[in-house]
């Protein structure tokens, strides 16, 4: 959940004084790793599932201070803007009937929340990017109201010496836009898969899920329009990253180290090299100073919330207990509860097997690679073309049909997942990928079918959604 700061001014000693503690626990960080103090036992699975609120045309609807009010609910909370919302789920250890116990906690409150919007006449969707959001939804008009969210604002702006963020996406359509605020960003909602590691499996969890995100973002990929133009299969990606364009220091600020990134390499040696880099590369932006013990590594924690890596370590802590895990963020939400389990299925199942490697997988693909790999597959789904570890090059269907979805099954199976989970959800990935039907095909299909009207595909969408069945079954 985002971490909730006091103010959103700061000065000059307010910065110093944050990276005054935050180097210092950076430092402990460190020890505390090289020492072996992190959970080394357990492999944990977890989920945040970020939404849309509509009103009855299917348009942006900015009611979720009311509708979190409504829901009362400790798990559900308030995204960047005003018409999004992000549900929690309970961590599961990823063994025996954990997926199917996920999804049943997920349809229960992902219903609740349908009800709720209902109530209050409106609709809650997931899904990438909203069809019908435009450039005047995306404004300072609609943002939350938590401190957190006006302060990165401010401060985005401040190290950009208040340049406009400019859009600009190129796919079968050219969108081109320019904002003095980071509102972009809440276009984007996405399906953020946690998966929690024993420290000594954290390095290759870390790069496995790199080499795994060019497979998932494309048999997930569920984000092909964004204000009425036809981009990318998931152009979240590219959305985000220049929503939130920001480099490191000066003068670097404009070079490589950028804050919403596919990262800069592989780890070598510890999970502690992100956070070092984290403390070397990326100046402070909420500089919310706590006076809390070094050992809750709070500053760490929300220095590394505003790093947006689409694979990101994240340190837990729980009374004195701590644990490395894994954020996969380079899913979409939707477009169905059972389609985003079987997302997640797909994904710690490839992780797991790519962990399990007698050679490092990171050793036969280059980092440039894997990169390359994921923005293919980013923009153009199904059809993206990868190299595997093989040096091969293919499809990405071909190659989920052909090897990664029995990579991923035998993943699962090693991690003692019940077999009628891994039949269930990896059957869907295989059905989805056979007919070339992810979301963002779904939604291509039925402009094809029946015109660029988003209102009328958002709610044939929702439609579609509220029915429970993956989006494979779907008709037109």
């Amino acid at each position: 959940m985002g971490q909730e700061i006091e103010g959103s001014r700061f000065t000059q000693e307010d910065f110093q004084r944050f990276f005054d503690r935050l180097t210092q626990e950076t430092e402990l960080l460190g020890q505390y790793i090289s020492e072996n103090r992190f959970d080394n036992q357990r492999t944990v699975a977890g989920f945040e599932l970020e939404a849309w609120l509509t009103d009855e045309n299917c348009q942006p609807a900015s009611i979720n201070a009311e509708f979190l009010k409504r829901m009362n609910n400790p798990l559900v909370c308030p995204e960047l803007a005003n018409f999004n919302v992000e549900f929690n789920f309970t961590p599961q250890n990823l063994q025996g009937p954990a997926l199917g116990v996920i999804e049943k906690e997920m349809t229960q409150l992902w219903q609740s929340g349908c009800d709720t919007a209902t109530d209050m006449g409106g609709q809650l969707v997931m899904i990438g990017i909203l069809p019908t959001a435009e450039d005047r939804h995306l404004t300072m008009s609609n943002i939350s109201s938590m401190n957190r969210f006006h302060a990165l604002n401010d401060q985005v702006l401040k190290l950009r010496q208040l340049r406009p963020l400019e859009l600009n996406i190129l796919g079968n359509d050219h969108l081109r836009s320019s904002h003095m605020d980071v509102m972009f960003e809440s276009a984007t909602t996405s399906f953020q898969i946690h998966l929690q590691v024993p420290l000594d499996l954290a390095m290759r969890a870390y790069n496995a899920s790199i080499i795994a995100s060019a497979a998932t973002v494309a048999v997930s990929a569920n984000s092909p329009y964004l204000c009425g133009k036809d981009l990318w299969a998931e152009t979240r990606i590219p959305l985000f990253e220049q929503a939130v364009e920001v480099g490191g220091y000066e003068p670097a600020a404009h070079g490589p180290m950028r804050r919403v990134t596919f990262g800069s390499g592989y780890i070598n040696q510890s999970i502690f090299e992100c956070f070092k880099e984290n403390l070397d590369h990326y100046p402070v932006l909420l500089p919310d100073y706590m006076d809390d013990p070094l050992e809750k590594f709070n500053h760490v924690r929300l220095h590394n919330g505003t790093l947006w890596r689409w694979n990101r370590p994240l340190i837990g802590v729980e009374d004195s207990n701590y644990h490395i895990r894994i954020e996969h963020r380079v899913v979409p939400s939707g477009p169905s509860v059972v389609d985003a389990i079987a997302n997640a299925a797909f994904y710690y199942g490839l992780a797991t097997y790519l962990i399990s490697l007698d050679e490092s997988p990171e050793k036969l693909l280059p980092f440039d690679q894997a990169r390359d790999n994921f923005y293919h597959a980013a923009k153009n789904g199904l059809d993206g073309l990868i190299v595997w570890l093989d040096g091969n090059k293919s499809s990405a269907k071909t190659l989920l049909l052909d090897k990664l979805i029995d990579c991923a099954a035998q993943g699962l199976e090693q991690a003692a997942v019940d077999a009628a989970d891994i039949n269930k959800y990896l059957e869907i990935i295989r059905k989805r990928t056979e007919k070339g039907l992810n979301g963002a095909a779904w939604q291509r299909g039925f402009v094809e079918k029946f015109g660029k009207d988003m209102q009328a595909l958002t709610s044939a969408y929702i439609d579609r959604q509220n029915s429970g069945e993956p989006v494979h079954q779907w008709d037109y």
